[in-house]
């Protein structure tokens, strides 16, 4: 399938948190169309979004934007995907280990906004989602991903990680990760020049560490308890 963009969903069961994202990607919210907003970044494309889902826990989901969106959906059906909901220029599927993720149609979105810098000197971006996948489910769920969307498959030095080489021009990159409990889903990573001084912002925001490897990443909660992560990579859109 053409993945012509990707946009992040953070799906909550209310409102509260989503100032809390304004504040950590220095977006502001557009006019909500129903359930959902868009973060508007100060330059590029916007490619990250806020769901209010009632009754559903704190999560995040990915978007892939195509050019046929029911042409698309037949390809992820072949590949192992389950249709969960269709209607048409939308379609929510579950991957073969139980990540949710959508297809919508592309709207020519192909400018990927530049990272902000903070009044305390860091540059941070919102550059990547990460898929959590039960460890006996990964390779064929690391294989799903790579033939939905074409990007290839590389080692990381890491043995529970594994990259997605990202389509030019996407703003986000995919990275595969082993998890020992819990079922499959996703969460979003910010790259930062400075891990320390970033995650003292996020957590005078209201978020709460809840693990740091030292010189890599941390990872963190938002107020309203979804995980993310902060990493110690390259901010650069280069």
């Amino acid at each position: 399938m053409q993945i012509g963009w990707v946009t992040a969903f953070l799906d909550s069961p209310s409102r509260d948190v989503e100032g809390f994202w304004l504040a950590v990607t220095g977006c502001s919210l557009s006019p909500r169309r129903g359930d959902f907003a868009t973060l508007l970044p100060a330059d590029g494309d916007a490619y990250l979004r806020v769901q209010v889902l009632a009754g559903v826990s704190p999560r995040t989901h990915l978007d892939l934007h195509v050019s046929s969106v029911p042409s698309a959906a037949r390809e992820a059906v072949g590949l192992g995907a389950v249709v969960l909901l269709d209607e048409g220029d939308l379609v929510v599927l579950r991957s073969p280990a139980g990540a949710v993720f959508c297809l919508v149609p592309w709207h020519g979105e192909r400018r990927r906004p530049a990272p902000v810098r903070w009044p305390g000197g860091q540059l941070s971006l919102v550059d990547q989602v990460c898929v959590d996948v039960p460890s006996a489910d990964f390779d064929g769920e690391a294989g799903f991903w790579s033939a939905l969307t074409g990007w290839q498959r590389r080692a990381s030095h890491r043995p529970e990680l594994e990259h997605l080489e990202r389509g030019d021009g996407m703003p986000l990159k995919l990275l595969m990760q082993r998890v020992e409990s819990g079922g499959a889903g996703m969460h979003v990573d910010l790259a930062c020049d400075d891990v320390d001084r970033e995650v003292r912002r996020h957590v005078g925001l209201g978020a709460r560490v809840v693990r740091r490897v030292e010189g890599q990443w941390t990872t963190l909660r938002d107020p309203a308890g979804r995980m993310y992560c902060v990493t110690g990579r390259s901010p650069s859109v280069c």
